[in-house]
């Protein structure tokens, strides 16, 4: 038995008493100095001053012989009374000191975090209902419903409050597109942690473990929380999903479009339904024939509007049963041509999606290029001062700009606007080059190639301008040098393009290079967009002073970041929405037009970690085994009843050797 000052509020000793391995221990062990008390009985047993009373016999023998047993069987009976009072008052002692016994960490202050995962992938299903409701629906029963804690999910943070607080809260609690990984659920459950280092923090992660591609579960760094894992099961590990969409082929008044979908243990077909806004435009079958990946096309009318929605219905997860996409109307794209008079430009930007209008320099009217999206400048031998500037401005408004140098132009003349593109025109070359090398990986070119060629016919060119730049070689000679360079916004060929100078306008490349330049001076919205994603789309309106663009779909509005030039308005959607369906673009009460947002497919693949592959104090598969060894290991069992008995006891056996013991 050891024992030390303990005091309710002392937590200092309270550690140094759960830091050890301790048997017995005492709420009051400052009771136990009177112990020390026992030796007065002794004391006064052993130098007591006996009283001796004469009485008269007949028969002194007699006297003598009673005498020595009366002595004989006091001192028993005195010795007895003396053991029973010291074991009574020290049972009395010991009870006031309150012992007990307790684990080493039940004397710690104990503080609690809770995360519960409610992505996606909690949907599935265990019985009748979701994961994630029946996670809940345990930890309301089993947990402590009056113990403070804290409690945090993938987008929401309760602090310092009772489960039976927040219970209406949970019972209500939605899914997240949003999944952290364990990192960052650790750091996260820290900041809801006390800095005190005399509590005992214990971390409870209730998740179904799903391995995504942006899972990360390495060990983390913060080595004082006893963290204690509980992983959850559906009862059938089946999903189905719509993937994504994509138009496969143009066919002049109609597209169409093909839908990619997963299998992950379900069914071998599935019906789809195709809405436009809320009418049935078309029913599809699918069929897997044992594969995990299927395809399957349905048609739409092209330049319609189209608000558009995929769904199905299978007994996976709930998020992925449905697809959003939209078409709106094409917006052309205004293209204006400056310098030589060509005809193949005027066969790539073709009236169906594009604006196009060809002009010399001495025509040129000034008043129409800031209604332009890209201007083309076709081998000017110089570039006026006032198209100069008026060119640095289109540029700053969002313009696009491409640059075709002519044979005899004039170098310092040229870099006078180029140089404000990072780009300066130094010597120019007369060797006959081919050029052999395509960037597939620059933005220009994305989607353009089924993969990369390199059995092509190579184009040449027999006179080219050396230029400095530290932008990107788009398309280059043998040699290494650029022949075509630029980002979007500016793009400049070295070599001049008509004549014998190139046969580049003969090549199967000047087609989508001189689209992709096209498309891309306006941002078109795609069938649709993931969420979290960093969206950027162009809406073709010249917005008045101090007006902005809202989106908005039935009950949720919200203002994207936006940027307005003269004949745009470029919007970025940074984080925004979240939530999944097809948005309006409006002015005002006008709606101009729509965009699609999906969720990421990332928690529809149906793996997960095995426990053991992880680091952690316990790993769980019940919610209920975790609560009840918690509460096992922070039960104190209290003696001091027993020791209240045990001195009633003796008090009884006093009274017996008092009373029955001559």
């Amino acid at each position: 038995m050891r024992f030390g000052t303990i005091k309710p509020n002392n937590n200092l000793i309270l550690i140094i008493f759960a830091k050890q391995n301790l048997g017995m221990q005492f709420k009051n062990p400052e009771i136990l100095w009177g112990l020390l008390l026992l030796i007065i009985p002794i004391l006064v047993h052993l130098f007591q001053l006996r009283r001796f009373k004469k009485t008269p016999f007949t028969n002194v023998k007699m006297l003598q012989k009673v005498v020595a047993s009366s002595r004989k069987s006091k001192s028993i009976k005195k010795l007895l009374l003396l053991c029973t009072r010291l074991l009574l008052f020290t049972a009395i002692i010991i009870a006031f000191a309150q012992p007990f016994f307790a684990n080493k960490t039940a004397l710690l202050k104990k503080e609690t975090v809770i995360y519960i995962d409610n992505s996606f992938s909690m949907q599935a299903k265990k019985g009748n209902v979701s994961l994630l409701e029946k996670t809940i629906q345990t930890l309301l029963k089993e947990a402590p419903s009056n113990q403070k804690l804290s409690l945090f999910t993938n987008n929401t943070i309760y602090r310092n409050n009772t489960l039976k607080e927040i219970q209406s809260n949970l019972l209500k609690l939605p899914f997240s597109s949003n999944q952290l990984t364990l990192n960052e659920i650790t750091l996260k459950a820290n900041t809801l942690f006390s800095n005190t280092y005399d509590t005992q923090k214990n971390l409870v992660l209730i998740s179904d473990f799903q391995t995504t591609n942006n899972s990360n579960h390495k060990t983390d760094s913060i080595s004082k929380i006893e963290k204690h894992y509980i992983k959850v099961k559906s009862s059938e590990n089946i999903n189905i999903s719509i993937d994504s969409l994509y138009v496969d082929k143009n066919m002049g008044d109609n597209l169409e479009l093909k839908v990619i979908l997963s299998n992950y243990g379900g069914v071998e077909n599935i019906p789809l339904s195709v809405y436009n806004n809320e009418k049935l435009i078309a029913k599809l079958a699918t069929d897997f024939n044992g594969d995990k990946i299927t395809s399957v096309a349905f048609t739409v009318p092209n330049n319609k509007e189209i608000l558009g929605k995929i769904t199905l219905n299978d007994s996976g997860l709930d998020y992925d049963n449905q697809f959003y996409f939209s078409i709106n109307k094409k917006e052309k794209i205004n293209v204006l041509v400056i310098g030589l008079d060509t005809n193949y430009l005027s066969r790539i930007y073709t009236e169906d999606e594009f604006n196009f209008e060809s002009t010399s320099i001495n025509k040129l009217n000034y008043s129409v290029l800031a209604s332009q999206n890209l201007i083309v400048l076709n081998e000017l031998e110089q570039i006026p001062s006032v198209l100069q500037q008026a060119l640095i401005t289109f540029s700053q408004n969002g313009g696009s700009i491409v640059v075709i140098p002519n044979n005899n132009a004039q170098k310092n003349n040229y870099n006078a606007v180029l140089s404000n593109f990072g780009i300066v025109i130094s010597n120019k070359t007369t060797n006959n080059q081919e050029i052999t090398t395509i960037n597939f990986d620059h933005p220009l070119y994305t989607s353009v190639f089924d993969k990369k060629v390199t059995n092509f016919q190579y184009p040449k060119a027999n006179q080219s301008f050396e230029i400095k730049s530290k932008l990107p070689s788009i398309l280059s000679y043998a040699n290494g040098t650029s022949f075509l360079t630029g980002k979007k916004g500016i793009y400049m060929f070295t070599s001049p393009l008509s004549g014998n100078f190139s046969n580049f306008k003969n090549s199967p490349l000047i087609v989508p290079t001189f689209y992709k330049m096209g498309v891309e001076s306006l941002q078109q919205e795609d069938l649709y967009s993931s969420l979290g994603t960093n969206e950027v789309i162009d809406v073709a309106i010249t917005l008045p002073k101090d007006e902005i663009l809202k989106i908005t779909k039935e009950n949720i509005e919200f203002i994207p970041q936006q940027q307005p030039f003269l004949n745009k308005v470029t919007l970025t959607f940074n984080g925004q929405p979240s939530e999944d369906g097809v948005y309006s673009i409006k002015n005002k009460n006008e709606t101009l037009k729509y965009i699609s947002f999906n969720y990421p497919r990332t928690e529809s693949n149906l793996t997960y970690y095995n426990l053991k592959q992880l680091n952690a104090t316990s790993k769980n598969n019940s919610i209920t085994d975790l609560f009840e060894a918690l509460e096992k290991d922070n039960s104190i069992n209290e003696l001091w009843k027993w020791f209240v008995i045990l001195a009633l006891l003796f008090a009884l056996i006093e009274i017996g050797i008092q009373k029955y013991l001559k």
